[in-house]
């Protein structure tokens, strides 16, 4: 893991909270170095940030998923950012993190290209890291998910293991901005370091998921859900991100946007060729050199400014180098993604009012709709914001939108495509430019 000034090798201990997944005194010693991570006090981050390189971003062209083409541009986006024997040493147990938010097949654009996955695993190997992988999707064993998306059998190829990622372990994060503790996944405890492989994409909450959002993966299966509903301003959300990006921070990122996702991603986007495979040890500066490719001001994804404050990474373009291939021939000034910020959460009733009847909302397009039910299963508000109107699971369920919290997990979890996010009427009107 990455210490405040961007080292590669510093041992961070994590303490865990006694009683509650460790004896008392006992540190989880993942070998990320020798400062804690609740020494990261105010004054470090302001040093940190005055006293910081420009945060390093490479941009490699690759038009294709051929899995030599992709080696070769992996390879050499990691030589620009160092190479990967400088970022991992010999015989460490390094974690990859794909985006695999649900198991489909790889031609639909959800998940990490298993191009991307074997090339970094590869390159990996040939420094001497042992390799596994994980990730935790929203709901069933990881394992399933991991055989659709076309890794697991990949990885067995390779000799790489599957790390537990549908169980965790708590550690406390006492200088966070928000979340003192989480429940983070075995396979990163047990692991020396990560490698964070996002998927270009949209996503209504947070307007962009990227590297930041991918670690959400990091916590087991069900418990994410019961961040929506603690963290129901997207703000607040975003700043739980942010946390637990510092306390297991990863050692680079490489991001998939040879073919990213606009419109109504996560899931149920429309594929969108961008060509490109983005590399940094900053996740920040990563997510928001993505955003200036998709034409979106980085300042609108929550994460960016929260990242900064944190001292997780940069934001501004005057403090990322960029390496490589030119941004210009990447940026797509129509990319269909919002642009405009989330609105703050409300528990004003009349605040409330007046939002469920201006501001977006997850909407169900009843022509699309199955009945399947998945959204109502992976709504994480009790009694559901999304239900079966009076128990009849013949008709599409419906929103009660004084109980929604804007989570979009039932966006999210559509295998149909059939949920937006769309803005009331009376919201076109008076917010139109």
């Amino acid at each position: 893991m990455l210490c405040p000034y961007g080292h590669v090798g510093t041992n961070v201990s994590i303490l865990a909270k006694p009683g509650r997944g460790a004896k008392s005194g006992f540190a989880y010693r993942l070998r990320f170095g020798d400062t804690k991570v609740g020494n990261w006090t105010a004054a470090s981050r302001r040093s940190w940030r005055g006293q910081m390189n420009r945060s390093k971003v490479a941009l490699v062209r690759c038009d294709t998923y051929d899995p030599d083409a992709v080696y070769e541009a992996v390879r050499k986006g990691l030589d620009l950012i160092g190479g990967a024997s400088s970022l991992v040493k010999s015989g460490e147990r390094i974690v990859m993190k794909p985006n695999v938010l649900y198991g489909t097949n790889p031609e639909k654009g959800v998940s990490t290209h298993p191009s991307v996955f074997r090339a970094v695993g590869m390159l990996l190997q040939e420094s001497g890291a042992r390799v596994s992988f994980g990730d935790s999707p929203s709901f069933a064993g990881a394992e399933g998910h991991m055989r659709r998306a076309g890794l697991k059998q990949l990885a067995d190829e390779m000799g790489i293991d599957l790390a537990d990622f549908d169980k965790g372990r708590t550690v406390s994060h006492k200088d966070a901005l928000l979340i003192k503790s989480f429940v983070v996944a075995n396979g990163v405890l047990d692991s020396d370091g990560l490698v964070n492989l996002p998927k270009l994409k949209t996503h209504p909450l947070v307007r962009f998921t990227g590297a930041v959002k991918n670690q959400f993966g990091c916590v087991p299966g069900l418990l994410k859900s019961q961040y929506h509903v603690k963290l129901a301003d997207p703000y607040d959300f975003a700043a739980m991100l942010v946390d637990l990006n510092t306390l297991a921070r990863p050692r680079f990122c490489v991001m998939d946007g040879i073919v990213a996702m606009e419109g109504n991603g996560p899931r149920s986007g429309v594929l969108r060729k961008l060509n490109v495979l983005l590399f940094s040890r900053d996740p920040v500066a990563l997510d928001a050199t993505a955003c200036r490719i998709i034409n979106l001001d980085p300042e609108v994804v929550p994460t960016s400014k929260l990242g900064e404050k944190a001292a997780l990474g940069s934001y501004h373009s005057e403090n990322i180098e960029l390496a490589g291939d030119g941004i210009d021939s990447f940026v797509c000034p129509d990319f269909d993604v919002i642009r405009t910020p989330p609105d703050h959460c409300s528990r004003s009733r009349a605040r409330a009012f007046i939002k469920n009847r201006t501001c977006e909302r997850p909407v169900i397009d009843a022509a699309k709709c199955t009945n399947c039910g998945t959204c109502v299963k992976m709504c994480p508000v009790d009694p559901k914001a999304v239900d079966w109107r009076q128990g009849d699971e013949s008709q599409p369920p419906t929103h009660n939108y004084d109980r929604c919290i804007r989570c979009y997990c039932c966006q999210e979890a559509c295998p149909e495509g059939a949920i937006s996010a769309q803005t009331p009427v009376l919201g076109r009107l008076f917010f139109r430019n």
